[in-house]
């Protein structure tokens, strides 16, 4: 089992309410029991795609922006540039083929996306991000020491127990997605290399059962499944927008 040290472990306590508030928590809309939103259907994949050498839905501009050297990609596909229901698929690249491995159902921000993201606008990032980094409340599941994403285990991600109990799991597992954020910290390090105004710790984190202030909830299983097979080596992204914008 990993666990960060030097500067992972430092990270404080104290700037942990800044963050949390800018990743999950109640959002405005009224919290749903976990699971009470779209089916959380996660299913295996493994046949290759139409067209194999491309991943589905993602038009010329995407593809381009995937690292040539990637081999897994997380897609998030919202359903609509103001609606927070997504759904997650996880694509393993073979040879020159894409398989897809999983899908879940799952929320992103609670407006819906956007690509040009800003703090406490509620709406999800437009990108094709970097995946370095992840910890949590929870020991790592990936029980092979010194695989996986490197991994912070800590106490300080717990989830202010102001926050409705819907709410209380949401950190249990994150990964940092690397938007305006430093690689190689913990997914709390509070840095922001751009500004504060651009927004930052936005991450995939487990699900509450509706939208988020910025990050990607998916269910338990969906994390564990990610943190168990996201590799450093494989050099993992995540592709996310709404539909429309995947498209283009």
């Amino acid at each position: 089992m990993r666990t960060g040290t030097g500067r992972r472990a430092a990270v404080a306590a104290a700037a942990l309410g800044f963050l949390l508030a800018a990743c999950g928590g109640p959002s405005g809309q009224g919290a749903r029991k976990a699971g009470s939103g779209h089916p959380s259907a996660s299913r295996s994949g493994g046949a290759a795609t139409a067209d194999p050498t491309a991943i589905p839905g993602l038009g010329e501009r995407f593809h381009r922006r995937i690292p040539a050297d990637s081999r897994q990609v997380v897609v998030v596909y919202g359903e609509g540039v103001d609606s927070a229901r997504s759904t997650v698929a996880l694509y393993t690249k073979r040879g020159s083929a894409w398989h897809r491995d999983r899908v879940w159902a799952a929320h992103n921000g609670t407006k819906g996306w956007t690509t040009d993201h800003h703090e406490n606008d509620k709406r999800s990032p437009v990108g094709v991000f970097t995946l370095s980094d992840a910890g949590g409340v929870l020991p790592d599941p990936d029980g092979s020491p010194g695989a996986g994403l490197p991994y912070t285990r800590s106490g300080s991600f717990a989830a202010p127990r102001s926050w409705g109990r819907s709410y209380w799991h949401d950190f249990d597992y994150v990964i940092a997605i690397d938007y305006n954020r430093v690689k190689g910290t913990p997914p709390n390090d509070p840095t922001r290399p751009e500004g504060t105004s651009k927004g930052g710790s936005i991450w995939l984190h487990m699900d509450h059962g509706s939208g988020t202030s910025a990050c990607v909830s998916l269910p338990e299983e969906g994390m564990e499944h990610l943190l168990r097979t996201l590799e450093p080596d494989l050099h993992p992204v995540v592709v996310m927008g709404d539909r429309a914008h995947l498209r283009a």
